[in-house]
């Protein structure tokens, strides 16, 4: 890979103010997690039980509409381990869960993972072919759906092999049982006791770096080290208010920032989605001393108009990951919270990168004295075919400082304890290819992250991109297989390629489609038909419409030199189109149009 330069690669050596606030961080963090594994019963249900008794009457989840104390929070979660009792739901047998952010989100996986059950987070925005998959997936016995989803998911159960049974919260015609009537009539007393940390407890789902989208196992174990080290890191207390806004069907937002408040006898405000007009008076209105977020909000927020409540606030820190460095400085300036925590995780990574000095476009660095505990390396790989580079004695090559490689990290085994576990997938063929064998020495393996980084002579580490079938979109991970798929379902499509390209001031890449129709295109009925197969965020952005994809030597896409023309029309001959979705409508890109693009004065 090449070596690419940066501005923030300059002195050697970190600031001492700094790195004592790491240091200090590091430590709480460790302290934190010291005690996880002493006892097996000390899941994060357990834990909800025992703060439940501690903090009773103090909120603990807040919604729109919907507030639960800690005891009621307790209670709550209860029921629905009664509800799985009730259906005799086995040890690591699963449901999965379809229902927008809520409190009440909380209490049903807290429940049903307490009673042994294991919940799999489905997003809310998918259907048809994409939810099918998604269920196909983790095989569930029963699906609890909010009664808006009920349709989207009754649609799709005679498609599973083994239909699970079908259970709707609130009000709505399904034809289905409601589980909040079930509710009704459970004793609230029965103790959250089933599960130990080792064992299953939810299904979060991820793209990876390849194919369709797959169900990453998540263990007690490793949300009681999620919620703990985050808590440590935040320096989280029971008068800390998370202004939370995040999908809760995503580890950030269903796990890290709701584990970590609630370990440390704090409050999450939980909202729907995340609006930036409403952003500054919400927080304040709430007494938030945290905030959550994606590097798309933190963007959202810099492009709004100056509003008198923005620095009027309790904030004390923001944390999250994806923040440019272009938005940074503006963010910390314009809004003045005094900390941010930027991070780096992915949901089935054995390891995570904090920045805890607050280095502009680091995702994180990791302190010397903990290089034992996390051997973080970067290896070269090949660009165009994401294998790893290996040297005269068949191991891989470690990058210099500057050189972009895969970030990886071991497994432990072999006999070195150094590393983390990897849970993998509900599939084994997908967890196979994310280990690396052979890496560092011969018998030794590693987590592949496919993901693309580069470190500074300071050990910083900052993102490139990712190797691979994913992209990054809107704060989503879009799977190109998953969307050429669904584009090669319409009539008349004879090759579809899915690729990201850059835009002018958005994070990620948008999502473009190379189509080689068959005959002549219907472009507006493809369009009705993507909007109807895929999440917005997964819907291919361009448009461009091919006599021929070429190929490689082994039948594969030339996606690089797709992605590098891009929806350029100086770039390319064919015919490229621009979904214009105020309209409704795919629109041609001309010249004027790419020139608008490219000067950011039309935000996509």
């Amino acid at each position: 890979m090449p070596t690419e330069t940066s501005a923030e690669a300059a002195p050697a050596t970190v600031d001492a103010e700094a790195d004592r606030r790491a240091r200090a961080a590091w430590l709480r963090a460790l302290q934190s997690t010291a005690a996880i594994g002493k006892d097996a019963r000390l899941t994060l249900p357990f834990e909800i039980e025992r703060a439940a008794e501690t903090f009773a009457d103090r909120p603990a989840l807040i919604g729109d509409s919907v507030r639960l104390s800690y005891q009621e929070l307790a209670e709550r979660a209860r029921r629905y381990a009664a509800w799985a009792a009730r259906q005799r739901l086995g040890p690591g047998e699963v449901v999965a869960l379809m229902m927008r952010n809520c409190p009440e989100y909380m209490a049903v996986w807290l429940g049903i993972t307490g009673a042994g059950g294991v919940v799999a987070l489905v997003n809310t925005q998918l259907a048809g072919a994409s939810l099918r998959h998604a269920l196909a997936t983790v095989s569930p016995r029963h699906v609890i759906a909010e009664a808006a989803f009920a349709g989207a998911v009754d649609a799709v159960l005679p498609q599973l092999g083994s239909a699970p049974m079908l259970w709707v919260h609130g009000e709505g015609r399904s034809g289905h049982p409601r589980i909040d009537d079930d509710l009704r009539d459970l004793d609230d007393d029965r103790p959250l006791s089933a599960a130990a940390l080792r064992d299953p407890a939810l299904c979060i789902y991820t793209s990876g770096t390849t194919g369709l989208p797959k169900a990453a196992n998540v263990s007690h174990l490793r949300i009681m080290q999620w919620s703990r080290w985050f808590a440590g890191m935040m320096d989280a207390g029971a008068g800390d208010r998370m202004y939370n806004c995040l999908p809760m069907y995503h580890s950030v937002g269903g796990v890290v920032a709701t584990g970590a408040m609630l370990v440390s006898g704090g409050s999450v405000v939980i909202r729907e989605r995340f609006s930036a007009r409403r952003f500054w008076d919400d927080v304040a209105a709430n007494e938030c001393t945290i905030f959550q977020y994606i590097g798309e909000l933190c963007r959202y927020l810099v492009k709004q108009p100056v509003v008198a409540g923005e620095r009027d606030h309790r904030l004390r820190l923001a944390c999250g990951n994806g923040l440019r460095p272009d938005v940074w400085p503006e963010f910390r300036r314009r809004f003045a919270i005094p900390r941010h925590l930027e991070f780096y995780a992915a949901t089935e990574a054995n390891f995570s990168l904090y920045n805890c000095e607050e280095q502009p476009g680091a995702i994180g660095r990791i302190p010397p004295f903990l290089m034992h505990r996390f051997p973080v390396a970067l290896i070269k790989v090949d660009a165009a075919t994401g294998e790893a580079l290996r040297d005269s004695a068949g191991l891989c090559v470690r990058c210099a400082a500057g050189e972009v490689g895969e970030a990886v990290n071991r497994i432990p085994g072999a006999g070195s304890e150094a590393g983390s576990p990897f849970e993998g997938y509900t599939d084994p063929e997908a967890s196979a290819r994310k280990i690396l064998r052979n890496v560092f020495a011969h018998g030794d393996a590693c987590f592949r992250s496919g993901d693309l980084m580069r470190q500074d002579a300071r050990g910083f580490f900052y993102f490139v991109d990712r190797i691979g079938d994913t992209f990054r979109w809107k704060g989503e991970n879009v799977s190109t297989m998953q969307v050429a798929e669904a584009i090669a379902r319409f009539p008349g499509i004879g090759e579809a390629a899915v690729y990201g390209v850059a835009v002018p001031g958005a994070d990620g890449r948008a999502g473009m489609a190379a189509v080689v129709p068959e005959g002549e295109l219907d472009i507006a009925g493809l369009r009705r038909h993507l909007s109807a197969s895929l999440p917005e965020f997964a819907s291919p952005l361009f448009l461009r419409v091919c006599r021929a994809i070429d190929l490689t030597a082994t039948f594969k896409h030339k996606k690089q030199e797709l992605a590098a023309e891009g929806y350029n029309p100086s770039a390319v001959s064919d015919p490229l189109y621009l979904d214009d979705r105020p309209k409704g409508t795919f629109v041609p890109v001309d010249r004027a149009l790419y020139d608008s693009i490219a000067a950011g004065r039309i935000r996509l």
